[in-house]
């Protein structure tokens, strides 16, 4: 997406989800996993005014637009660092709180990832984040890609990735294998933003990359009906206050013991 706003928007209610979840209060010190352009970083610093808040992200890009964002916001108890939550030689036992919002789905090795994070977090900490639950609980993932799709295709079906954390007894046994305890599922059920009307939905799609790659391989002409296809649903989901998709994600929350 051009705008990372855009992205901050799209996960709107979620974010408030989180936000109650984690629970930040004044004296924390909070690290943010894949923390993208820092927004749950710089609303977890605000709550802990007298605590700190990290964000870490493997994009560069991200972490810069991040830094910028919070020194253009005033705040001084917030930084960020380009690096991988899996390997960064976190100081130990620092945090009180980890949150992450969509952030850890895509560790190569996540029992390696979540003890290394687990080993940062100060003993009696919360580890708290949202995961997507499988591709077939997403509306914005079925009905994106089966209309897409079309003309007597279909898409294969999605898993890993994006959905690694799916299901909870991986989830669960991942977090246990890391040395965490007291490990609680929570399903939760919010629709996602993709703009204020289709025109900006579709431009949102093509910019999150889930429009390409499924129609690389047609001419011209299916493409172009594949695209107006699009077009008609993404005006079916415009609820007159934007175009929403149903979405279900898992509430993942966890203590270090």
């Amino acid at each position: 997406m051009n705008d990372v706003f855009d992205y901050d928007a799209e996960l709107i209610r979620y974010n408030e989800r989180l936000r109650a979840a984690a629970h930040v209060t004044t004296h924390d010190r909070v690290l943010d996993i894949g923390c993208g352009a820092g927004q749950t970083t710089r609303e977890a610093a605000r709550s802990a005014s007298s605590g700190s808040a990290m964000g870490v992200d493997v994009s560069a890009s991200m972490v810069d637009r991040a830094r910028r964002l919070s020194e253009k916001e005033g705040l001084r108890n917030v930084t960020f660092e380009r690096a991988d939550a899996q390997t960064h030689p976190f100081a130990p036992e620092h945090f009180t709180v980890g949150i992450s919002r969509f952030g850890t789905m895509f560790f190569t090795d996540p029992a390696a990832a979540f003890t290394n994070i687990g080993s940062a977090l100060r003993p009696g900490a919360r580890l708290v984040q949202l995961v997507w639950q499988a591709a077939a609980q997403q509306e914005w993932v079925g009905a994106i890609r089966h209309t897409l799709a079309g003309e007597g295709r279909m898409p294969a079906g999605l898993t890993g990735g994006a959905f690694s954390l799916a299901d909870p007894t991986v989830a669960t046994g991942v977090l246990t294998t890391a040395g965490f305890t007291a490990v609680e599922i929570t399903d939760v059920r919010e629709p996602i933003y993709y703009g204020p009307d289709a025109a900006s939905a579709r431009d949102a799609l093509v910019g999150l990359g889930m429009v390409e790659y499924l129609v690389a391989d047609l001419d011209a002409a299916v493409s172009a009906r594949a695209h107006d296809r699009l077009l008609a649903l993404l005006d079916a989901h415009d609820t007159g206050e934007g175009v929403w998709f149903d979405s279900r994600v898992w509430l993942i929350t966890a203590r270090r013991p």
